[in-house]
């Protein structure tokens, strides 16, 4: 058997994909399949899991084209094109570019002109606009919701109201409008629009003026959390658009899915996690308690990075490296356990929650982190999904009461 998740012997890949050794060969001669020697046994090879699940796919959408674009919504095939964001062997790249190399130096405000593809004259007076809301507005919505994350969906539906020019959906006038939600988002975070115009920076001084180091670690978080490709948020974006909804409402619909606790919510509940992991043991009764009861165990795991989520790799070493020894006692403690228990590494959940931990900033941040930083993101669909013109409208394999051709009323369906 193949000890490396990402890989599959010759043997475990021929049964996967239902044929022959001799056509396995074949479909490697034929560049359909990647092989490589297995270390330590040269003449033996190994073959990437990604492309057997690929050529699976393949084979299913030949024999049922419904039922293969049904699995396509669940970690399956590809649904759609783009050109924004790879994921492959374990890594993460924006316009091909490693989004964990990206991170270690690049500003919020330059990952955004490289995803939103704006040419260099451009670049320069994207986030030179001022915020669409005065000061005395964002107060306003204050006084509807103490929660930032709720405070800036309002500001986003009142934003669109008074940016008339959000309904230029051209791609140099979604740039600018990209701009200016970032702007407004990050106004209603640090609640008052005349600050640092630099992300980053506005947000240290809003949360932690004090603390060496959190600049740049919310710096690498927001850029690491800019995009990764067709999620949940990301594909409710790109149905917006292809709609034709502004930017902003773009931007609402793709907040709205974020917040549910299976996607950006989840870092809350690791947050919970951290608190209760002060101890080894602690931290192994809290998660062994979780599966005891049935419950899911957030911050572990990803579909996409059976060997570890590199997003969480660095937002845990910059924790690390905050210095803060009470803190980093439960966020190692928790790690060790999930590993010893769950056999899985952290993932951006974790690593945000972490980060956040570490460098004690608000108990919010790490969903705010996520939704400014995706916000890149979502606005890059934009721009993509606009250029299609195209609606997004899947169908539906039906599974309901066959229809009564008599009278036209539903009927039990055979079996059921």
């Amino acid at each position: 058997m193949s000890t490396d998740p990402r890989y599959l012997t010759a043997t475990e890949a021929a049964a996967a994909l239902g044929v022959s050794l001799q056509t396995l060969y074949a479909y490697a001669s034929r560049d359909q399949l990647r092989s490589e020697p297995i270390p330590g046994r040269p003449k033996q090879r190994r073959y990437h899991r990604d492309d057997v699940a690929r050529l699976q796919h393949r084979k299913e959408a030949r024999r049922d084209p419904d039922v293969a674009a049904a699995r396509g919504l669940h970690w399956g095939g590809p649904v759609l094109e783009s050109g924004i964001t790879l994921i492959h062997d374990g890594r993460v790249y924006f316009r091909g570019r490693d989004a964990v190399a990206l991170a270690e130096t690049a500003s919020v405000e330059a990952v955004a002109a490289l995803l939103w593809t704006a040419a260099e004259p451009e670049r320069t007076r994207l986030f030179e606009q001022p915020c669409v809301l005065s000061a005395h507005r964002l107060a306003q919505l204050r006084r509807c919701t103490q929660d930032p994350f709720r405070q800036m969906q309002i500001a986003l539906t009142v934003g669109a109201t008074v940016d008339l020019a959000s309904c230029d959906l051209r791609p140099p006038a979604v740039r600018l409008a990209g701009a200016r939600i970032v702007r407004l988002l990050t106004s209603v975070i640090t609640r008052d629009p005349r600050r640092e115009s630099i992300v980053h920076r506005a947000l240290h001084r809003a949360w932690a003026p004090k603390t060496d180091g959190a600049g740049e670690a919310i710096r690498t978080a927001l850029v690491l959390c800019a995009d990764h490709e067709l999620n949940v948020s990301a594909f409710t974006a790109r149905c917006a658009a292809s709609a034709g909804a502004s930017p902003y409402d773009v931007v609402l619909a793709a907040m709205a899915t974020l917040k549910g606790y299976k996607h950006g919510g989840a870092s809350e509940r690791v947050l919970t996690l951290l608190s209760e992991a002060g101890t080894p043991r602690q931290a192994r009764a809290v998660i062994a308690g979780r599966l005891s009861r049935g419950e899911s165990v957030p911050g572990f795991g990803h579909p996409l990075y059976p060997a570890g989520d590199p997003r969480a790799v660095v937002l845990l070493r910059l924790a690390q490296a905050a210095g803060n020894e009470l803190a980093w006692r439960s966020i190692r403690n928790l790690q060790r356990a999930g590993s010893a228990l769950l056999h899985d590494a952290p993932n951006l959940d974790f690593g945000l929650a972490a980060l956040a931990s570490a460098y004690a900033l608000p108990v919010e941040a790490p969903l705010l982190l996520f939704s400014l930083g995706r916000t890149l993101g979502w606005i890059a669909h934009a721009i993509e999904e606009y250029g299609s013109g195209q609606l997004i409208r899947p169908r539906a394999r039906y599974v309901g009461p066959s229809i009564d051709h008599k009278d036209g009323n539903p009927a039990r369906r055979p079996g059921v």
